[in-house]
């Protein structure tokens, strides 16, 4: 229970904290689209994107593929510029078209398995029981994302569902479309000066 405690702490700081501000920016770009009344679509999707970094997380630790970390943290920021762009590009917000936004999840969250696994690999290579860590681990992440998410649905739902008083004169409510183009746009801006920055070509 020890070691869960310690894995579990991991993982959850490995996402709440600054240091993790690109997979946090990832989450807020791929939640970004959808309200607080599909919250149960956002757990679904986070849960995609949980497989996907799981699997790979778990192949690098056990060293069955080994990617360049450069390479990694160069792509990271990429797959959140790719679903800022998506995002920006919905015509319309129906489950039905939204559907392709799982496959993004579980596709990207590959790429983020490998980032994660420069954070733990070290620590897991001494460890004995390897398997129970890694779930530990991946508990942890997964219960920052759930936190991060609802935390970005309850601000939707105040600026789009409801009225906003700015100084108690002037009510407004956010379009739904013009606050997922902000939020996808600042995702898109922040992503974008980390590729130059971690530019590898």
């Amino acid at each position: 229970m020890q070691d869960f405690t310690l894995y579990f702490q991991l993982g959850w700081h490995h996402i709440i904290s600054w240091d993790a501000l690109d997979h946090i920016l990832f989450v807020l770009a791929i939640s970004a689209i959808y309200i607080l009344s599909d919250w149960k679509q956002v757990l679904v999707l986070v849960t995609a994107f949980t497989i996907g970094h799981s699997l790979t997380l778990a192949l690098s630790v056990y060293d069955v593929i080994r990617v360049n970390d450069k390479l990694v943290e160069f792509l990271i920021p990429c797959t959140i510029v790719a679903t800022a762009v998506f995002n920006i590009f919905q015509k319309d917000f129906s489950k039905r078209s939204l559907r392709f936004n799982y496959l993004l999840a579980l596709f990207f969250g590959l790429i983020h398995g490998l980032g994660f696994a420069n954070t733990i690999r070290f620590m897991l290579a001494k460890d004995q029981q390897i398997g129970w860590s890694l779930f530990s681990f991946n508990v942890g992440l997964e219960a920052g994302q759930i936190v991060i998410v609802f935390c970005i649905l309850f601000t939707s739902f105040l600026m789009v569902n409801r009225s906003v008083n700015l100084w108690k004169k002037i009510q407004f409510t956010v379009k739904r479309k013009w606050w997922v183009w902000t939020l996808s746009a600042l995702c898109f801006y922040i992503a974008l000066n980390m590729i130059i920055d971690r530019w590898i070509f």
